[in-house]
């Protein structure tokens, strides 16, 4: 099983509605666009039965140089996107075959 890509959400959508594929991919890019703008402007992303996209602020640490661990590195303060799993995608990996996913 490979991983979905932008490619395969135009196709399918494509199959799907029979909208011209150009059309299909403005939107999905212009889709993508506006949630990488909100996230980059600070806003959180709630995608309802999906999930959310929220900010969080993680604190500088200090870190080890793995070539050397006497060396201490600090390791800055910054943003990051954690995805929070709405309710029917819960539901959706309850019923998922972890074994399968496993061998992968």
């Amino acid at each position: 099983m490979s991983n979905l890509t932008k490619r395969d959400i135009i196709v399918q959508i494509y199959e799907k509605t029979n909208f011209p594929q150009k059309q299909v991919r403005d939107t999905v890019l212009t889709t993508l666009d506006i949630i990488r703008d909100s996230l980059a402007s600070g806003r959180d992303v709630e995608l309802r039965n999906f999930g959310v996209f929220a900010l969080q602020v993680r604190k500088s640490r200090v870190g080890r140089n793995p070539n050397k661990p006497e060396t201490e590195v600090k390791i800055p303060e910054r943003v990051i996107v954690k995805f929070k799993a709405g309710k029917e995608l819960k539901a959706l990996l309850k019923k998922m075959d972890i074994e399968k996913l496993k061998a992968k």
